[in-house]
């Protein structure tokens, strides 16, 4: 079980009532671990959020089949779930595909109904095909019984003032879209952008799971586009670090 337990099983320090999330990806070369560490990083910032980063490694699949009977028995009694793998080819990676068939047997007990769900993808072309992937895993929480959370946040880098580093610059909201140059690795992986949004789904997960389990009052954050655009200008032109500036 690839677990990163340094930073995993850590609650805020604040009495607030416990929500276990779940981070579960696949990365070929490091691009999508960087957005996946990024996405718990922002659930992290939700009072009472206990928050794990899982990777799925090929080395768990033999012959064909994922298993790993820690991390399933981690995934069930965790409140939402959010899952991530590179877009290859148009599709899902061939070792998460692995994963998601082995979810046969919570698929049957119905084990993950009405958890919430969410995911992430990464690849190097700007489109890639990227939807696709987003559709595959969207249709694979529905088959769970899950309850799926998009992205909130309006869209960036479609005007003429637009800068790749905006917030949500791929314009997706079924699920977080990054891109990230095939010839760089995983220390430039995505942009300032992508990296922020997804610590803003990240967070907005967790709220949305504090809601869902334990009642906690939450505020849903809007934006008019004049102020999405102005919060990209600002993040262009500031150099705190991308968590602080992230809202529900």
């Amino acid at each position: 079980m690839a677990v990163d337990r340094a930073v995993d099983d850590v609650s805020r320090e604040n009495h607030a009532p416990p929500v276990t999330v779940t981070v579960v990806y696949h990365s070929v070369h490091g691009h999508t671990q960087v957005l996946a560490e990024h996405l718990a990083g922002g659930a992290r910032l939700v009072p009472g959020a206990q928050v794990h980063l899982v990777e799925i490694r090929a080395e768990d699949v033999v012959a064909g089949r994922w298993h790993d009977a820690e991390v399933l028995a981690l995934l069930e009694r965790s409140d939402a779930i959010v899952f991530g793998c590179p877009t290859l080819m148009g599709s899902v990676s061939a070792v998460f595909k692995a994963f998601m068939e082995a979810a046969f047997t919570p698929f049957v007990t119905q084990a993950w109904k009405d958890k919430l769900a969410g995911a992430f993808t990464m690849s190097a072309s700007q489109s890639g095909d990227k939807l696709t992937v987003l559709e595959q895993l969207a249709v694979f929480g529905a088959q769970l019984g899950m309850q799926w959370i998009g992205v909130g946040d309006m869209p960036g880098n479609n005007w003429s003032g637009g800068s790749r580093d905006d917030v949500n610059r791929l314009g997706s909201w079924l699920g977080l879209m990054s891109q990230s140059n095939a010839d760089q690795g995983p220390e430039d992986a995505g942009s300032r952008g992508d990296l922020i949004t997804a610590e803003r789904y990240g967070e907005r997960i967790a709220r949305l799971a504090q809601r869902w389990v334990n009642a906690v009052p939450y505020e849903t954050s809007r934006m008019t586009e004049h102020e999405a655009r102005a919060l990209s200008a600002s993040l262009r032109e500031t150099d705190v670090a991308p968590a602080a500036l992230t809202s529900a």
